[in-house]
């Protein structure tokens, strides 16, 4: 298991951007694929973004493709979020997540973060 700390969230207006972060721990960052999941109140957890575990291959979900991007330092245990044109619509608490084996998916994701609160006012 790999533990996840995410940080950077916070309010921000429509339009503006933010850049989240995920630390990792563990000496096996680098053999995880890596995803952002958000859960926005009073709806289900979805999907955000994935990258692979060598930072290659990326897949976003389609209402941020475009404007988010993921990207990883595997040196230092670290998975970023980069949020540019924030809508309303993306006020939501942010997770990552780890899955164990190299490929990007929206799936099968075992070790979660605590979340971290972004807020876009309008």
């Amino acid at each position: 298991q790999v533990q996840l700390v995410e940080s950077g969230g916070g309010l921000v207006q429509a339009g503006g951007s933010l850049r989240l972060s995920c630390a990792a721990s563990g000496r096996t960052f680098s053999s995880y694929a890596m995803g952002w999941f958000r859960q926005a109140p009073g709806k289900e957890r979805e999907f955000v973004a994935a990258i692979r575990s060598s930072g290659d291959i990326t897949y976003y979900a389609g209402s941020v493709k475009g404007r988010f991007t993921i990207s990883r330092d595997n040196a230092k245990n670290t998975v970023y979020l980069q949020m540019n044109s924030l809508k309303p619509d993306d006020t939501a608490v942010y997770y990552c997540a780890a899955r164990s084996g190299p490929d990007a998916s929206q799936f099968g994701y075992k070790s979660w973060g605590q979340g971290t609160q972004v807020t876009v006012s309008s």
